[in-house]
């Protein structure tokens, strides 16, 4: 029995630099300015030859990419990883006509002027929280960018203000109702930019969706987990509560920064885990715990993830504005 060959082609792969960091010192002010990024590049195109033959000619190598990141920093003036990113994808697209796509993610450590008593000292800082900024920019060769910029690991918790009342029960529900309770996440947020608005000015366009964030979390009164992510409490037989989750927070952030904060942002997707707070069983102690003291938790906890989407005008039918998805 006679068998064809199994013919076997490249499919899609890319390849680039991962973990470059880049740390910049900007003296052009009395305040300095003190920027840690780590640089992540990913190149896409005619690439077979090297797979299939070993010819490295159309190869850019991953040091070469590395160089390029240290030497643009050096050039520019930009101060957003948005702008940097895009002079980084077409420099690289200048150079290099075998690449159709490329790809350049960028994360940002949190450093801040040291600040003690009023005093603001210009040339010392320090690394305020373990929050991460984000950005992704990627182009093909003739196609226009697409940047999806974001926060991430943003620890946040508040005592008051959270209730779950009114949700689905069956005979495995064991979870009571709460009027009050902890509600703490940890927020990592992904806004993607409408590139066909102007001028986008993104450091500025950041703080204040960061400020938006945490103004809607501090203000805001969540009743329902299908509209704001918020820790709830199982009670079991020890009279302690599990927080278990929450949502509306996720609804309110994304639409107040769709419809109030920029044109600029067509998306956003939030995602916000439940930080996990039991409130402990002092009775045992003889003594009361009116809801003051609690031990953390990590696992099993709730995800809740919400992606909510600026409505076109143009739109025919009427879309969904909100994709949903929870997991307790």
């Amino acid at each position: 029995m006679n068998f064809e060959p199994i013919k076997v082609t490249v499919g899609e792969n890319r390849y680039g630099k991962e973990g470059i960091r880049l740390i910049k010192v900007n003296r052009s002010s009395e305040q300095h300015k003190f920027s840690e990024w780590t640089v992540r590049v990913l190149l896409e195109g005619d690439f077979d030859s090297s797979y299939e033959e070993g010819d490295n000619s159309k190869i850019l190598p991953t040091d070469t990419m590395k160089n390029t990141v240290y030497s643009l920093a050096r050039r520019l003036q930009t101060e957003s990883m948005e702008d940097f990113g895009k002079e980084l994808v077409n420099f690289l697209h200048e150079r290099n006509p075998q690449v159709s796509t490329i790809e350049v993610k960028i994360s940002g450590k949190a450093w801040e002027p040291i600040r003690v008593n009023q005093t603001t000292y210009p040339t010392a800082f320090v690394q305020t929280s373990n929050e991460i900024q984000l950005t992704t920019v990627k182009r093909a060769k003739t196609g226009p960018f697409s940047i999806v910029s974001g926060l991430d690991n943003l620890l946040v918790i508040k005592t008051a203000k959270s209730s779950f009342t009114g949700y689905m029960k069956d005979s495995l529900t064991t979870l009571p109702e709460a009027d009050d309770r902890l509600f703490g996440t940890s927020i990592r947020a992904l806004w993607t930019y409408d590139q066909n608005d102007g001028r986008v000015l993104y450091e500025r366009l950041r703080q204040k969706i960061r400020n938006t964030i945490l103004e809607v979390f501090s203000k805001h009164e969540s009743k329902s987990v299908q509209r704001k992510s918020s820790l709830l409490y199982e009670q079991n037989k020890n009279k302690n509560y599990t927080p278990l989750l929450f949502i509306d927070t996720l609804h309110a952030i994304g639409k107040t920064i769709l419809e109030d904060i920029s044109n600029n942002v067509i998306q956003i997707h939030t995602t916000m885990p439940n930080i996990h707070c039991l409130l402990f069983d002092l009775s045992r102690f003889g003594q009361d715990n009116p809801n003051e003291i609690f031990y953390p938790i990590d696992d099993p906890h709730g995800l809740i993830q919400c992606c909510l989407k600026r409505q076109s005008n143009t739109s025919s039918s009427r879309q969904s504005s909100k994709v949903l998805q929870s997991k307790l």
